[in-house]
């Protein structure tokens, strides 16, 4: 019998605490680095996409040539009034050579997780060195776990918080509180970005908006826009891309649904893993505006189920699913249900 192991939500929770937020953000931002320092070995596709007027939802497939990993994911910005999630995911990793899972796993706190560790490990290049402070413009689901992410990987130590709902506000600051960051809850984006040094934009409606004006971005700041995920949804005033070097995950995926959806075919942006690689540059000088156009790419997905599936082994975070059909002789798949048949009609 051919077993695959599954983490559920609770395993998951399991998994995080027993670990550890702050140490399973910096691990698992070690995993993402490492894979896009390997990004010509990947097989590299745009997610695929079923749009709605209400959201849409996606397959984000990858492969290293050795294992196969996707996920499936969601993003239904009206889910929450509901009480629903917005993003909601679950994720597989599979052997190449006998296209066998190996693991499936819920993915929607672990996107969370693997967002917010990839906003860091990139700021780690782009971001003005000593930056200590930073505005998260957008407190829903995610921003608790991109400030702790800043925090660990890139030293901040005061967020400036502010989202439409103050409600959110209160939410995020109360989770963050007595976790080593200062916690500034604001009353305006423009407020929000007085002082910091890096700006991060998360909202969730599935429309263009201007969550940033040009005048609100001054020389030398970083900025890491990660609401944008989906064609017809922006944050930044177009004239800010103008200003900035912009960083990309994958050119055809993030012109499609990224900032950069605004601007001509030809707009140049650098894809990460050449700074990573030391192909291209990052940051330059104290005066330049970086800017990390991320829409999420599979990639960041395939490592974090590589991060799971190391983590769970020999422990108890998971239970083995009876998910694959595997007779004793692999021909006879109408056999072994024809006895199956029998032993029910012996009971």
């Amino acid at each position: 019998m051919s077993l695959v192991p599954f983490v559920s939500v609770d395993d998951m929770m399991r998994l995080v605490l027993g670990i550890g937020v702050e140490t399973v953000l910096t691990e698992l931002g070690g995993y993402i680095e490492e894979d896009f320092r390997r990004w010509e070995s990947f097989d590299k596709t745009p997610r695929v996409a079923a749009h709605s007027d209400e959201g849409v939802i996606e397959l984000m497939p990858t492969s290293d040539g050795k294992a196969y990993g996707f996920k499936y994911v969601n993003g239904h910005p009206k889910n929450f009034q509901g009480g629903r999630q917005t993003v909601t995911a679950f994720g597989v990793l599979a052997d190449v050579d006998t296209g066998y899972p190996v693991l499936l796993t819920e993915m929607t706190i672990l996107t969370a997780l693997r967002t917010a560790a990839t906003s860091a490990v990139v700021a780690k290049y782009l971001a003005p060195k000593g930056g200590r402070t930073m505005a998260m413009i957008g407190n829903g689901a995610q921003s608790e776990f991109q400030c702790l992410a800043f925090k660990t990987i890139c030293g901040i130590d005061t967020v400036r918080l502010y989202d439409i709902d103050p409600q959110a506000t209160a939410k995020a600051a109360r989770n963050l509180a007595g976790k080593g960051l200062t916690v500034i809850p604001c009353a305006s984006a423009q407020e929000a970005v007085q002082g910091a040094e890096i700006i991060t934009t998360c909202t969730a409606d599935k429309q263009y908006a201007t969550i940033l004006t040009d005048n609100m971005v001054g020389a030398g700041v970083h900025i890491n826009a990660i609401g944008g995920d989906c064609p017809g949804k922006t944050e930044l005033h177009k004239d800010i891309l103008l200003r900035s070097d912009v960083f990309v995950e994958y050119p055809p995926q993030t012109r499609i649904e990224g900032e950069i959806q605004q601007m001509p075919e030809d707009f140049p942006v650098t894809e990460i893993w050449r700074v990573m690689t030391g192909q291209a540059p990052g940051r330059t000088d104290d005066r330049q505006i970086t800017l990390f156009d991320s829409v999420g790419f599979a990639t960041e997905d395939f490592s974090a189920l590589r991060y799971v599936h190391d983590k769970i082994r020999g422990t108890n975070l998971y239970q083995n699913l009876d998910l694959l059909a595997d007779p004793d002789d692999p021909r006879d798949l109408f056999g072994m249900l024809d006895r199956r048949s029998a032993s029910l009609k012996v009971a």
